[in-house]
């Protein structure tokens, strides 16, 4: 018998379920990080969204060129864009998109007074 060789044919295994291991954890890393991107994406246009639609319903009563324009500029301030902005009365609603990565999440938010509360106070 030879001295350095070993007995059987399992040879180089555990540098192949090494190999496989190593590529499905980079695989389930990616998938995280893609799903962490996109979860990001989402929750900064929600906020944009909301801050632009509260800027919007602030200028409402002056017109709805001005309260888009003001929602326009808080939605830039925080990196995102108005898709779309519209008044009606005192409530503003507005679409704001947020470009993260390969992701493009639009949001929608409305803001206005709050509701007349029914029945008597308390």
């Amino acid at each position: 018998m030879r001295v350095g060789r070993r007995c059987g044919g399992d040879r180089g295994v555990a540098t192949v379920w090494a190999v496989v291991t190593a590529a499905t954890l980079c695989a389930v890393f990616a998938v995280v990080l893609a799903l962490g991107q996109a979860v990001s994406a989402r929750h900064r246009a929600g906020g944009a969204a909301d801050l632009a639609a509260l800027a919007a319903a602030d200028r409402a009563l002056s017109g709805a060129g001005s309260a888009c324009r003001s929602a326009g500029d808080v939605a830039r301030a925080q990196g995102t864009e108005v898709i779309r902005c519209a008044i009606q009365g005192e409530i503003a609603d507005v679409t704001v998109r947020a470009r993260f990565g390969p992701y493009a999440p639009e949001v929608r938010s409305r803001a206005g007074p709050p509701e007349a509360a029914e029945g008597p106070a308390r």
